[in-house]
Order: structure tokens, then sequence, then C-alpha cells
């Protein structure tokens, strides 16, 4: 089949995330003798990028991409954020779709490569559109429910918040519009249960929702790297992720006075970076290590006594509970969105509400050998069972198989 995979952020031109998802997908289709090709908006990139260094990417060979670049980036970005429209990109779009006839259109965070608009392009009869909220950008103008910058959204307060987040509000956002244009799909992608429940909380309505875990790759979790640092003279535990207030790193830092014989390893880069670090001055246990390739990745995950993961927000899965687990590496979650649901399914690690329930399971871990290590092969076994390349891909393609029929009759 010939798939295109739509996204405002990939490769080199990406943070993270739903990046990292597309990718790991793409590379698994190709696998399997489909065809790919991957739209995307470095413009995006570019206007928000910051100081964010460049990630190392090298794109698979078969894989067709089309990066979306105009003249006039920033106005084009602002059409996208204040219409939920296309813009100076419908053309491009349009022409890679009527070129190509798709037999299926994937959309992932298309918040600013085209917005609603982009799922109503006209497209051939057959072909299966489906899409997968990767953030909570279909209920939140700021894709993450986290208000004012300090609480979870449970009473939506959109353009106070917004307007403190120092964006233009977006009016041309509604219910009605989003599940307006939602009805041009034929199936809608959750990778969590939690994700799925607070979407349909919050109005979107599919008769189509499903709920799909990520995966990670069969060559992460079979190939084994080199050691690129040596023996570790000291046990530490690990933070992974991009570094911006909702991650919650703010919070596990200053818990390191508690363990001086401990590090602490941070691994990312972000906006929150110089804050971090001032909160760990005097900290000599804290260390910080930049962005790291995925191979640097590994070791550190194989080498830690267990990942910490303090989301503040809702996650709409944990893309870095699957990458422990890999390295047979417990985790240690707060009690926030589907963090616990990871954990529940995997019995691979602990939970945490309070810093105090945070310091006494860290010293579990610690001090518990035993513990650690079951842990560490429950999240091993569960990553293999549930959150496998082959098991995401079989139901994957089967649901698309099933939506393809259903256009039929």
């Amino acid at each position: 089949m010939k798939f295109c995979l739509i996204t405002t952020f990939f490769g080199t031109h990406s943070f993270g995330g739903d990046a990292g998802y597309v990718d790991h997908l793409s590379r698994a289709l190709l696998r399997r003798g489909h065809e790919v090709t991957i739209i995307y908006c470095r413009d995006a990139y570019e206007v928000l990028r910051g100081d964010h260094p460049g990630r190392e990417y090298t794109p698979p060979a078969g894989l067709k991409l089309h990066a979306l670049q105009t003249r006039f980036p920033l106005l084009n970005q602002i059409w996208a954020h204040q219409t939920g429209g296309l813009g100076a990109y419908r053309q491009p779009v349009q022409h890679i779709l009527n070129q190509s006839r798709f037999d299926v259109v994937h959309f992932h965070n298309i918040s600013l490569i085209g917005g609603l608009e982009l799922l109503a392009l006209p497209l051939s009869s057959s072909t299966v559109k489906i899409m997968t909220a990767h953030e909570h950008w279909l209920t939140c103008p700021l894709s993450l429910l986290w208000k004012l910058n300090r609480e979870v959204c449970q009473q939506p307060q959109c353009i106070r918040c917004t307007l403190y987040a120092k964006r233009p509000p977006q009016f041309w956002r509604s219910l009605h519009r989003v599940n307006q244009a939602l009805a041009h799909l034929d199936g809608l992608i959750f990778p969590s249960k939690h994700a799925r429940n607070q979407h349909h909380d919050r109005g979107i309505r599919h008769p189509h929702m499903i709920h799909l875990p990520y995966f990670l790759p069969e060559e992460w979790v079979q190939q084994t790297y080199a050691e690129l640092s040596g023996e570790h003279h000291r046990p530490y535990f690990l933070l992974v992720g991009r570094m911006i207030k909702e991650k919650g790193f703010h919070t596990v830092i200053p818990v390191m006075a508690h363990f001086p014989e401990i590090e602490l390893h941070v691994a990312g880069t972000g906006p929150a970076l110089p804050q971090l670090k001032s909160i760990a001055a005097g900290l000599e246990n804290v260390r910080f290590l930049g962005l790291k390739s995925y191979a640097e990745l590994i070791e550190l995950y194989r080498h830690a006594v267990a990942l910490i993961v303090p989301s503040l927000f809702y996650e709409t899965f944990g893309f870095v509970v699957m990458e422990a687990f890999s390295s047979k590496t417990p985790v240690i979650v707060r009690d926030r969105g589907p963090l616990p649901e990871l954990v529940h399914q995997s019995q691979g690690g602990l939970i945490f509400r309070t810093e105090a329930e945070l310091i006494q399971a860290m010293k579990r871990l610690y001090t518990q050998d035993t513990l650690r290590h079951q842990f560490g092969k429950n999240g091993y076994q569960a990553l293999r069972q549930l959150w496998s390349e082959n098991t995401h891909l079989e139901r994957y393609l089967a649901w698309i198989e099933d939506l393809c029929t259903k256009k039929v009759f």
C-alpha cells in the first residue's frame, strides 16, 4: 500500500515526541514492503526552534520526504495558527496528494501545517483517512491541557490561558467545528486509554475512536551498543525529555539532597534548562547531559537505577517509559495521565503522588536489588508483548483493512 504521513515536525526539524513515532512508523511500514511519503513543515520548526540544536537524522532508504518551506515562514505560521487553515501550504500539499493517489493518508500533529482545513482536503473516495492525537490539540489551543502554566486544565478558560502564554487567541476554535472536521476522517487513534477518555469527556466525537499504543522498533530493542563512557562508578537515577515546566523535572532535583551518594542524570534540552540549573546549584550529584543520541540514551537507561517520569500535565502516552523498559530499567512515575496506566499494565515500576512517596520509591529501588531487577524484567516482557513493532503493525494494518472494507460497503 501507499502511505502518506502528514505532520508538523519531523526528522532534523523536530523536537522529538510525535516526530519519533512518525519515524518509527515509517520505517516499520517500509520494512514490510509498503511505500511511504512524509509531508512536514520546515517553516514551523525554523520559526519555533530558538536555540534548540538540530537532531541527527538519516532517512531510511525508500522514504520520500517533502519539507514545506516558504519565503515568509513567520507570516504563514501566523496564518496557520490564527485560522486553523492551510494558507500557502494548500497548493503543495494538494499537489502531492493528487499526484500519488495514496491508499492511506495518516495525519499526526497538524497544528501548524494546515489544521482542520487539512482534514477536509478532497481525496480519492477509496483513500483511508486516519489521524493520531499525539497531543491534546483538538481540545486545547496550547495542546497540553496545562492551564496558566501551573496546573492541569479542569475548567477551561482558553482565551485567558492563551493570552497568559503570550499567544494570540484562536477564535476559530469550537467543538462543533472540530467535530465537523473530524467527520472527514475514517478513524481516530489515541496512544492511551486515558487520552481517548479525556478527548471523549471534553466533547470529541467520532464513530471510530480506537486505543493503539505506541511501540519501539525492533532495532531499538534488539541492537546492542558499545559502551560509550566506560564504567559508571556511582549509581544514578535518570530524567529524559524536553525541558519544559510541565515535565516536572524541577520537582525531582531538590529531592537529590536526600541522596548524596547517588547522582541524578538529566538528558535533554529546552527552555527550562537555565531554571533547572539554578535549582540544582549546590547539588554536586546532579548532572546535565544535554541532548543525547539514541545510542547514548540506551547506555544511560541500561545503567540507571530507575527512570523517573514526573510529568505534571497529561501526557498522551510516555515514550520514555518504553525506552527504559527496553533496557530492563524500572520506572518511577507520577500518578497523572496515562503514566500509571503503563505501570499497571507492565508491573514495571512504582507510582508516586507526593514528594515523600517519590523519596520512598527511590529508596526502595536503590536498596532492593531483587525488586529493581524484577520490575525491569516485567517492563521488558510487557514491551515485547504489548508495545512491540509486530504487535502494533498487526493491529494498525488490520484496522486499516477493516476501514477499507467499510468504505467499499
